[in-house]
């Protein structure tokens, strides 16, 4: 099949076209965090025949990611496969013909930089605005557009930013929404069509960004709430003078902090452990040595050992994540008693 006859219908599309189409295959997106909006964004993108597809994401599939998450099966779940290891499978099946570079990493300071680095457009498919400050931080620092959004319940947001261009997250969210002062996935729940129509925005996006359709994006803040029938279109304005990313140039989330990386994951009765040098863990001596203290089991990309109450998913670079306690102390603690520092 030649190039033409596979994306054939989207080169009809008269706003591609085969020159938009060449530039699409020419590009590099980076998409951050491969669940429910990932999924829809990576299989989008990679149907649509972006060159290069770059994805990251922390977690492992489990079964109550199935309801949402279109990039996995129930066998991903049963094998307890880093997402983005899973994605990549279904990937390559779906688009041989386009390069694919997965990781398994938690985004943070020390590698947010590389990772948009050579990136036309970063797509937001995390779950907390600590990253989304990160990825904002990047993006305007190095001049990468990049795309926001989230979802829970049935209520969806998405905005564009292009650095230098747009307002950025900080000029219209200065500050994160206090803890426990919005509802979350794992609080309200959420359903599918909010996450297909937040992607499919994103991704058409990326498309108009890719192809230079510069005078298409929507320019605004969106917001949808596709069970009570309800759309909002908010101006953001301009670059704000005082911004303390795209104003000030003051990038304090890309500034080192010491120690490991901490975070309670909400809903989940877990807590991530990112020690601050990543290494690369023997899975089978580390086994060998926690067998007679409970039960362990591994993979090729992680070990999974419970005993007196928690369970810890153990990453190839020493990450953890401690199920069983929302208590940043105890889980430093097991993850040191267990893992070592």
């Amino acid at each position: 099949m030649n190039f033409n006859e596979r994306y054939s219908r989207q080169i009809l599309f008269s706003e591609i076209g085969e020159e938009g189409q060449a530039r699409i295959s020419a590009s590099r997106v980076l998409i951050v965090g491969c669940g429910a909006l990932g999924s829809a964004q990576i299989e989008s993108l990679a149907r649509a025949g972006v060159g290069h597809l770059r994805f990251v994401d922390r977690d492992f599939v489990e079964r109550s990611n199935l309801q949402r998450q279109t990039m996995f099966t129930e066998r991903d779940a049963e094998e307890r496969l880093p997402k983005a290891v899973a994605a990549a499978q279904h990937v390559g099946q779906i688009n041989s013909d386009i390069e694919i570079e997965a990781e398994v990493v938690d985004v943070n300071f020390s590698n947010v930089e590389r990772l948009i680095a050579d990136c036309d457009v970063v797509l937001d498919a995390t779950d907390n605005f600590d990253t989304r400050y990160l990825i904002n931080d990047a993006c305007v620092k190095h001049g990468v557009n990049w795309i926001y959004g989230a979802a829970v319940g049935s209520y969806g947001v998405t905005m564009t930013v292009r650095p230098n261009q747009t307002a950025c997250l900080r000029c219209v969210f200065e500050e994160a929404p206090p803890a426990g002062s919005a509802p979350t996935c794992d609080t309200a729940g959420v359903i599918m069509p909010i996450i297909n129509v937040v992607a499919a925005v994103q991704v058409t996006e990326t498309l108009k960004l890719l192809t230079g359709n510069l005078d298409d994006l929507h320019k605004s803040l969106l917001q949808f709430d596709v069970w009570r029938n309800e759309t909002r279109a908010i101006n953001p304005g301009g670059p704000a003078p005082d911004c303390e990313s795209c104003g000030r140039r003051v990038f304090a989330t890309l500034l080192p902090t010491g120690g490991d990386f901490v975070a309670v994951l909400c809903g989940r009765n877990a807590v991530q452990i990112s020690p601050a040098v990543p290494t690369q863990l023997d899975f089978p001596t580390l086994a060998n040595r926690l067998k007679d203290l409970g039960e362990v089991s591994f993979n090729d990309y992680l070990l999974r050992f419970r005993t007196n109450g928690f369970e810890l998913t153990v990453f190839k670079d020493a990450r953890s994540i401690i199920s069983g306690t929302d208590q940043i102390g105890t889980a430093r603690s097991v993850y040191a008693k267990y893992i070592g520092n």
